[in-house]
């Protein structure tokens, strides 16, 4: 399920970074962590009080971008602002996602599906789109890199949250094409399936959520993989067992296993 995409040399570091979703969760563990080891770091999200303060945080130079990922015209003009900072991005991590309770049944849950399925798949798109170029035409030795963050719940639909499961089974599938159109330019490409980790995106869930992990240590768990070139990772380890395993199972099987599995409340999503 997991392997690696080798570059004729590695950088240790990334030295320019770009996120999105980089104000809470996931997205800031990583800001934190490249922030820790000197890089130049984009931050992207859409509170800007929240960005303006992780950027005061952080002991490296950063460039915040108060924006919708949902908007192309702010992320294309975002991500030439950083590279006429910076220069071509090491590593762009698209991040920003949102998970909401939906069922198909409630016609004011129309409205969550597009929220989601905009935010977890164009989103993702709005963000590499505008940096390929300059990185297909980076004249250094090692091509920059796109990450992005999917989830284990794309592997199987989840009853209670079709928008997010096949925003997320959308994700994996985009981001598979993505690598191998990638290939040609030397751009790796790296697909991360987290499981639970301790976000306020599951903060609001009401049951129990198995290996569960802090935030600070799944963004090392996912950094490690990104510089390891890893094109689809599982995390945590424990989680990628499980994805496995319910890979393989008849859809009579999953659907008795699943049917009195607990929902993810119904919450608005903007």
């Amino acid at each position: 399920m997991a392997s690696s995409f080798k570059s004729p040399a590695v950088r240790s570091t990334p030295q320019r970074v770009f996120i999105t979703g980089a104000s809470t969760g996931i997205g800031q563990a990583l800001a934190r962590h490249y922030a820790s080891q000197g890089a130049q770091i984009g931050l992207v999200a859409r509170r800007v009080e929240l960005l303006q303060a992780l950027a005061d945080e952080l002991n490296t130079e950063c460039a915040i971008y108060p924006l919708d990922v949902r908007d192309s015209a702010a992320l294309e003009q975002a991500a030439q602002d950083f590279m006429q900072r910076f220069g071509v991005p090491d590593l762009v991590i698209a991040n920003a996602g949102v998970s909401r309770g939906t069922l198909t049944e409630h016609k004011e849950d129309i409205a969550a599906f597009k929220a989601v399925m905009d935010i977890n798949v164009l989103g993702m798109m709005h963000t590499f789109q505008p940096f390929i170029e300059a990185m297909r035409n980076d004249t250094r030795p090692v091509k920059g890199q796109l990450a992005g963050i999917a989830s284990v719940a794309g592997i199987r639909g989840l009853p209670g949250a079709g928008a997010y499961s096949a925003s997320k089974a959308a994700a994996i599938s985009y981001l598979e094409s993505l690598r191998v159109e990638m290939l040609q330019y030397g751009i790796a490409v790296t697909t991360i399936a987290p499981g639970y980790i301790r976000t306020p995106m599951t903060d609001v869930n009401t049951y129990k959520m198995p290996f569960l992990m802090d935030a600070d240590i799944a963004a090392g768990k996912f950094a490690k993989a990104i510089a390891g070139k890893r094109r689809f990772v599982v995390i945590p380890w424990q989680m990628g067992l499980v994805a496995r395993f319910i890979r393989l199972l008849p859809p009579a099987l999953w659907d008795w296993i699943m049917k009195n599995a607990p929902h993810k409340p119904r919450i608005n999503v903007e």
